[in-house]
């Protein structure tokens, strides 16, 4: 039979782009990835490589992270609608109205973009600190816009938020434990201003996923039904009772199963009924975060409109028949930032796991070498596992040897690659196997490639690392080729933990095709627009990477609305309190040792001291 020849529709499945790419990434008949968001009129294509050039063109180099804003006006508008359809579906008697939580991604072009998208929608912010309230109070323009102030709050927090309301935003104060309670009073009155009050409620629903722990009765956050009476006594006792208006509940973040959101929502409108019958003129429902973002394209069990028509379903079914709907408020990050953004690096070097030059064994060889020589001679189906136990053997003992000295490195070298070789011919021989033995479950990703990449896990991927996060990875040109290498991806950190060796599907390898001479390799991530920025760090010292936002018209040009350059070394050794001048003179002085010492003449100090300074100039990435 001929093998049929490999297609682009064979590497859109193979890296799943249909499943997470969710029809806004293709693959054109160049083997490029495209894109083309649903928003645009038309939908034209992009091709992600003409980006890349266009980047390049205008003097920034990879790494970048890619952001394209019609991808976050585009899921602004599908939460705002899904909800308006799941309104108008269950007659729901009051709006919706969504907030971002700064704290998901809080660079300033994404937070102006959501502003002056979601105006239309009077889409506010959540702020968990003062610097985040600084930023809502300055983004957003729109009269009774909606800040949620979350957190623990200082008399200053307060005061600011206070002042929001002075400016006709629609602030609240969520009260995360009982001594807030009393400084909002007493600053409310020193100011006579009225606050907005919400209650964070601790619901005893547990949900699933990797944020479990974020709900039921030892969440870190919220009050017990004990503190929510003694607050409502405390209210009652001020004569500010009616400053209570929203009701608040967080069951944490990514909730997988769509139940125990019903089951939450629920529990919480229980909550709401009663401050109603306490007295409380109420009024807001805020349900926190938690839509579910899926990264490999199905780990959650609904979607959008789901949750939608879930929620609003549930807060019905649970309200008392004589309290009035309630806005409804969602603060959802992910959903709205995660799919926008999309880092782009290039490939630097490669490890293979192959054999070297093998030698022609004779009995002058050592007799481990021999041995070695005629497993490797040897292999097929039916001896596969015993040629693999033997070949591991012969050379772990060939090792030892060597750590004694009683083998020379040339000798070791050669029992390595005669090791390799037969684990190579196993690997080849697995398909053919009717069981693959324990013992060579893995030998696919023992023998992956370390494909050397210029980014740093630690600074724009750093949930692959704390909490194994699966981010979709997929070269994004020359997938008209059949990919014939699989390997693993390392970063330039030089540590354990710097690599991706965990893909879609569960998969511990990514097929990858073979590098080119002066041709770069290019990967790109994608669904990193969460949390990955705000969360990144320094490790060994590598600075954010260069910025670009592109907005796509509807001809398929597209426009770089924003180009941010990363950190230069200068940047980040500033954060760990070298100063440029500290650093240069401190140099400057060992150079002119150098002349001193007659180890260089004062011409070559010069170029010495300028090679220096232009270095501190530079991007903390690998350049060309």
């Amino acid at each position: 039979m001929t093998k049929k020849a490999w297609s682009i529709e064979d590497s859109a499945t193979l890296y799943n782009v249909a499943d997470w790419g969710k029809g806004y990434f293709s693959i054109n008949a160049d083997g490029e990835l495209q894109i083309a968001p649903p928003n645009v009129l038309g939908q034209p294509n992009v091709a992600l490589t003409d980006v890349i050039s266009g980047i390049k063109d205008r003097g920034m180099d990879l790494p970048v992270v890619l952001r394209i804003e019609n991808l976050i006006d585009l899921q602004i508008s599908n939460l705002n609608d899904s909800f308006a359809s799941a309104i108008v579906e269950h007659d729901y008697q009051a709006p919706y109205r969504g907030v971002f939580p700064i704290k998901v991604n809080q660079q300033s072009q994404v937070i102006e973009e959501i502003a002056r998208f979601g105006a239309r929608y009077n889409h506010g912010l959540e702020a968990g600190s003062k610097a985040e309230l600084l930023i809502a109070m300055a983004t957003l323009s729109e009269a009774g816009s909606y800040i949620i102030c979350n957190g623990y709050k200082d008399a200053e927090f307060i005061d600011l938020g206070l002042r929001a309301r002075q400016l006709g935003f629609e602030c609240f104060f969520v009260v995360e434990t009982p001594a807030e309670l009393d400084l909002i009073l007493e600053r409310a009155d020193l100011l006579s201003v009225e606050p907005r009050i919400g209650f964070r409620a601790k619901l005893s629903t547990e949900v699933e996923g990797h944020w479990s722990e974020d709900s039921g009765d030892r969440s870190l956050f919220g009050l017990s039904a004990n503190q929510i009476v003694a607050m409502i006594d405390r209210l009652k006792a001020a004569g500010h009772l009616d400053w209570l208006r929203l009701l608040h509940f967080h069951l944490g973040s990514q909730i997988p199963n769509i139940r125990d959101i019903r089951t939450g929502v629920m529990e919480a409108v229980r909550y709401y009924n009663q401050l109603v019958a306490e007295g409380a003129q109420m009024g807001f429902l805020d349900l926190g975060g938690g839509l579910a973002v899926n990264y490999e394209g199905g780990d959650t069990n609904y979607d959008l409109q789901e949750y939608c028509n879930d929620v609003v379903a549930s807060v019905i079914e649970a309200l008392d028949p004589d309290v009035p709907h309630p806005v409804l408020i969602s603060e959802s990050g992910r959903a709205t930032v995660a799919e926008s953004s999309i880092l782009l690096f290039n490939t630097l070097d490669v490890t293979k796991f192959e054999p070297g030059e093998l030698p022609v064994v004779t009995d002058q060889h050592h007799d481990l070498l021999q041995k070695l020589s005629e497993v490797q001679a040897q292999v097929e189906v039916a001896n596969a596992q015993q040629s693999f136990n033997d070949a591991i053997y012969y050379r772990d003992e060939l090792r030892e040897l060597f750590r004694l000295g009683q083998a020379s490195l040339r000798e070791r070298a050669w029992a390595e690659s005669f090791a390799l070789d037969v684990m190579q011919q196993v690997k080849a021989l697995l398909p053919e196997m009717r069981r693959i033995p324990k013992e060579l479950e893995a030998l696919h990703q023992d023998l992956a490639d370390i494909y050397y990449a210029n980014f740093s896990v630690f600074q724009s991927l750093p949930d692959t690392w704390a909490m194994d996060q699966v981010f979709p990875v997929m070269p994004i040109h020359r997938l008209g080729e059949e990919p014939q290498r699989e390997a693993i991806l390392a970063d330039l950190t030089c540590d354990c933990d710097g690599k991706i060796d965990l893909f879609v599907g569960g998969h511990k390898t990514l097929p990858v095709h073979e590098l080119r001479e002066n041709e770069d390799y290019v990967f790109g991530v994608f669904m990193v627009g969460a949390y990955q920025e705000t969360l990144g760090d320094l490790h060994n010292l590598f600075g954010d990477t260069n910025v670009v936002s592109i907005r796509i018209d509807q001809d398929g040009s597209f426009d770089f609305v924003r180009e941010l350059q990363g950190d230069t070394v200068e940047d980040v050794l500033s954060y760990v309190e070298y100063t440029p001048a500290w650093l240069s003179e401190h140099f400057r002085q060992t150079a002119e040792r150098a002349v001193r010492n007659k180890l260089i003449k004062p011409a070559q100090r010069r170029e010495i001291l300028e090679q220096f300074r232009e270095s501190l100039r530079g991007y903390t990435y690998y350049e060309h």
